[in-house]
């Protein structure tokens, strides 16, 4: 079994204009329209059973028209789930949450870069302690973007700062942060430093072929792969070929099935 923890898809109207817009922004190619439909025909061509959407509040106001897609995600089917958004300066951050939790999302997406919000700040500091207690899983994007290649909103370091504020001294815990692109896209050698051992998650969304392939086996070994999930990122890298790099990596066969479907079942069952 594969299950793909980070992909990106929008309303076929938004993402006709949407997809076009980031690829000239970033520079970057795309590997699908960002259509669920087309998600799909991606995961059955490339063998991959289930999906998580991680939906993204550009702006406050979002909040209802993102959860509300996010929920029609949810209930199309049984292989692609969405997790819910919010925005740091979104009112009644906990009713909001536990809104979020009682429609059955299994946790959320922040977006620094996107939202203009450093990671250690005191917004982001009480969506992810509040999200923590009630349980739901945090997804956090992590490293350079390159929408803004400039400003890294997130960087290991200030990761690691928010992680202590919201454990402190007790690290002995089940994870329920997740820091996308190998913790840090771009700087890996800032999360050997920083973050490698911490109760966290990492995905692989967009780093596979892009990080050095020694690098990450260096740090899914040190880490620990019961901490580290499968994720394509589409439609920003080809979900088949990241399957054949992950295959590539030299992993053991039960290391490997933690991260391509165990940790991400664990999380999804809960």
């Amino acid at each position: 079994m594969i299950i793909d923890f980070h992909t990106h898809v929008f309303p076929d109207k938004i993402a006709e204009k949407t997809i076009p817009y980031l690829m000239e922004k970033g520079g970057i190619d795309s590997y699908g329209d960002g259509t669920l439909n087309n998600l799909k025909e991606r995961m059955k061509e490339s063998g991959t059973d289930k999906a998580v959407v991680l939906p993204v509040c550009t702006k406050p106001s979002q909040f209802d028209s993102i959860n509300r897609f996010a929920e029609l995600i949810n209930n199309d089917g049984d292989n692609v789930f969405s997790f819910g958004g919010i925005h740091p300066d979104c009112d009644n951050i906990k009713e909001r949450l536990v809104y979020i939790k009682s429609r059955g999302f299994k946790g959320i997406k922040l977006h620094p870069d996107y939202q203009g919000v450093y990671i250690n700040d005191d917004r982001y500091y009480n969506i992810v302690k509040t999200a923590v207690e009630l349980g739901l899983y945090v997804t956090i994007h992590a490293g350079v973007d390159v929408a803004y290649p400039d400003d890294v909103h997130c960087p290991p370091a200030e990761s690691r700062k928010l992680i202590d504020r919201i454990y402190g001294e007790s690290k002995d815990v089940e994870p329920k942060i997740i820091l996308a692109h190998l913790g840090a896209i771009d700087l890996y050698d800032e999360v050997e430093e920083y973050l490698v051992g911490q109760p966290v998650y990492f995905d692989l969304a967009v780093i596979l072929g892009m990080a050095p392939k020694e690098q990450v086996e260096r740090i899914i070994h040190n880490h620990g792969a019961d901490k580290i999930l499968f994720a394509s990122d589409y439609p920003w890298s080809d979900l088949s070929l990241n399957i054949e790099i992950m295959n590539s990596l030299a992993l053991g066969e039960d290391e490997k099935e933690l991260i391509l479907h165990k940790n991400a079942e664990k999380i999804l069952s809960e």
